[in-house]
Formats: C-alpha cells, structure tokens, sequence
C-alpha cells in the first residue's frame, strides 16, 4: 500500500460492494444506505456520516477485510452478564461511527476518520484469520465492537457466517442507532445485542452524540422483539443524565419492553472532549439500580468501579433473592447456575440468558 495514500484512502480500498442500502434514482445514481438509524441519502461519490459507507457509481461500498481493534477479553468487559459467565470472547472493530459523542471512551478508534488526533491506523484481516485466531485461543465467543458494528455490518455477518460453523456465539456492542433492515439483516447471524441507551433527552443526543433517541428506543424494542438476547448499558454521566427524573425514565421505557432486559449502570470518567466533569460516585451508581430495581426491572447491575457498588455486581434471583452468580468487575466468583442450565438451584425460576 502506497505510503502517499491518505487513510482514508487506503481504507476505500479495504471495501467491497454492500447489501444495506436501496436504490433512489437508478438514473442518477442516488442510493440510500440503511445500516443506521441516519439512512443517508447517497449521491454518487458521496459518503454516509459514518465516513466508511460511500456511493460508488451506484454501488454502495462498504468495509471489508480489516481490523482497527483486536483482543480477547471476558465477556463479562462487553458487559454481558447473561451469557456464558467467565467465558472470553474474541473482540474486533474496524474504524469510524455515526456517532461523535463527546466523552467516547474509544474516540481514537471511532473518531479516526473526523479527528486529526485520532490516527488509529488498521490491521488486514480476514474472517478466515479471525478463526484461526479464535482457534489457537479455544474462545467459544466473538464480538464485533470498539467502533460502531452497525455501519460495518456486512463484513461482521461475513465473520459470523464463520464464527457459527465454528461453533462460537456472536454478539454486537453499539449505541443502537438501528432500523428495521440491518435488525432483519442481524438476525440470523447474531446471537447477542448490547445497546448503550446513553440518555433520555433526545437533546442531548442531538447536541453531545450525534443521534436521535427515539432510533435508540426503536431499536430496543426491534432487538428483543426478533428473539436476540439483549443487555441494555447507560453510562452515568455526572450532571448529564444522572438526574433521578431521567434514570426512572430510563428504567420504566426498559420494563415496557421487558422486565427481564438487565440493565447495566456504569461509571463515567473524564474523557475525549468531555474532561470538565468528575467520574461518576458509587452512590450515583447504586440510587441508578435501586430505581431500576423499582421501577420492575429483575436484573439491575452497576458495574466498572469492582467492589464499591455492594451486591450490584451480583445476579440474585428475583423470585427468592438468593445470590445465583457473584462477581467482583470482570470476575465471576462463583456460578450456582453452571449446573441448573440456567434455573435457580433454590427455587426453579428459570433465568433468562445463554447459560451454555
């Protein structure tokens, strides 16, 4: 590869044609791509606000055969805390986001193709060398994540094709800004789906992130609805969306879809161009899950600060409340369902997930 080359031109050589998009105007070549919640109108030569989906000729072409992120990491990271406890999982992303949020924890990965400063360069890679990969690390799990999967997803439906044959579960980690088609798309090939429901003001997505929030409760409610196991995350930002008002909003729009969606509340630190604020307290975490809990929610987690959110770590039963699973951060402790498929050892009651 030419040195010359602009990144962003090196990565318009790493694409191949894509399925997610429906044609405008044949005759002007006009497409319009759906793999987000954006479905940016295409005239030729022009890109999505992804920056890695563009119209070619009236192709649209989209990434292939790379990586911007590799690691193996507990699956609890992601987090999935419903899914094969203490298991790893094989994790890549590529580059770019449809998003810019303010405080993006992965802005050196997401934000490469906007921001100077960014300059994460890419790794060529194949699906074929992901399995490979998967294989001499026996990880019975992957994940496509770090940037945003939904502006990549032929290319992870290309590895998960693989990764089935192979006998590995496939999981998505995105900020939900869905629609109907890529859900659709998803569907056969996607085992998992964690969504990051970052806040209920949808100014605030306009403003700080880059969306629109009602694409994100959309795509909740399409995720569950098409039988994918689905986690939801909000990120507690202090002075942001930490208010109890919007919390109880966060929590009650979940239980509508269903109580037995967990809920993962996380803590905040100062990051990207969002560095004017404190990292999010403990207390803040546990007044999130003690509403959540209120609201109907039986799976209320709040997580990344081990040890200093009591037994919110921990899944309890919520028929008996007996403690089924115990954790401290990214370790499982102790599993009494390893042995029940998933049922309580004390009472019966069936726990929702992917137990094996």
């Amino acid at each position: 590869m030419s040195a010359s080359l602009s990144l962003q031109d090196q990565l318009d050589q790493m694409t191949r044609p894509g399925d997610l998009f429906e044609v405008v105007d044949a005759e002007e070549k006009k497409i319009r791509c759906v793999a987000c919640g954006h479905r940016c109108l295409l005239k030729e030569g022009r890109r999505g606000i992804c920056k890695v989906r563009y119209n070619d000729g009236g192709t649209l072409r989209v990434p292939h055969h790379y990586v911007g992120a590799l690691q193996i990491d507990p699956i609890e990271k992601k987090p999935f805390f419903h899914v094969q406890p203490g298991a790893t999982i094989l994790s890549f992303g590529m580059l770019g986001c449809d998003f810019h949020c303010h405080y993006c924890q992965n802005w050196e990965i997401s934000q490469t193709l906007r921001d100077e400063a960014a300059g994460r360069d890419y790794i060529p890679m194949t699906a074929d060398d992901l399995m490979a990969l998967g294989k001499r690390h026996h990880i019975r799990a992957i994940a496509s994540t770090y940037n945003e999967p939904l502006i990549t997803t032929e290319w992870a439906v290309e590895v998960f094709k693989q990764a089935r044959q192979n006998g590995m579960r496939t999981f998505y980690i995105s900020n939900g800004n869905g629609t109907p088609e890529v859900i659709d798309y998803l569907k056969p090939w996607l085992d998992g789906y964690k969504i990051d429901l970052k806040t209920m003001q949808d100014a605030h997505y306009r403003k700080y992130l880059g969306g629109v929030l009602q694409h994100v409760l959309d795509t909740i409610k399409l995720v569950y609805e098409a039988g994918i196991w689905l986690e939801v995350l909000t990120l507690i930002v202090p002075g942001l969306n930490d208010s109890n008002e919007e919390l109880w909003d966060a929590a009650r729009y979940i239980r509508s879809v269903s109580p037995e969606i967990p809920w993962h509340v996380t803590a905040f630190h100062p990051d990207y161009k969002m560095t004017d604020r404190e990292r999010t307290p403990s207390d803040t975490l546990m007044r999130a899950a003690e509403i959540g809990t209120e609201a109907g929610l039986k799976y209320v987690y709040a997580g990344n600060i081990p040890g200093r959110t009591a037994e919110w770590e921990d899944t309890r039963c919520p028929q008996c409340q007996k403690t089924l699973i115990r954790r401290r951060g990214f370790t499982v402790i102790e599993n009494r369902l390893s042995q029940t498929g998933g049922a309580c050892p004390d009472c019966g009651t069936r726990i929702p997930g992917i137990w094996t």
